[in-house]
């Protein structure tokens, strides 16, 4: 069989088997580059960049503690700081004995709890029945009449 006739024939096998490799959808995501792509971004200051790549690394079934006390981070950074709250709690339920994450966490709970709006006070409670309802035209007191 000649170079040509061969390669004919083996090239189509090769294709087609090159193919039902891929046919997964889409291309596969290097988890460990999603984070080191976010590290890098985060120093540079990048937060939206990093967070989309740590949120890459977690929807590709990442759930480390590095990566949630990393998306956390970015969390905060971009002003998204339910979504941190969240996702600290987490990553401190994965693995409470981590004492960088637990230290990062406490440190935002800081910030958070003075951050975070107060609840709204509770609406006037109705009159009791038989009591009269403050007049509509009544003058506020130290108002002209």
């Amino acid at each position: 069989m000649s170079r040509k006739t061969f390669a004919l024939a083996v090239v189509p096998w090769l294709l087609a088997a090159g193919l039902a490799g891929c046919s997964s959808g889409g291309p596969a995501v290097d988890v460990g580059a999603q984070v080191k792509f976010g590290v890098d971004m985060a120093k540079r200051g990048l937060w939206s960049e990093a967070l989309f790549r740590f949120e890459q690394a977690r929807a590709n079934g990442h759930g480390s503690t590095t990566v949630l006390n990393n998306l956390a981070v970015a969390y905060e950074a971009v002003g998204r700081f339910d979504d941190a709250l969240v996702t600290y709690r987490q990553a401190v339920e994965s693995d409470p004995n981590n004492r960088a994450l637990r230290q990062n966490y406490s440190r935002f709970l800081e910030f958070y709890q003075a951050f975070r709006p107060k609840k709204p006070a509770a609406p006037a409670a109705e009159p009791e029945a038989g009591e009269a309802p403050p007049a509509a035209n009544a003058t506020p007191s130290g108002g002209m009449a």
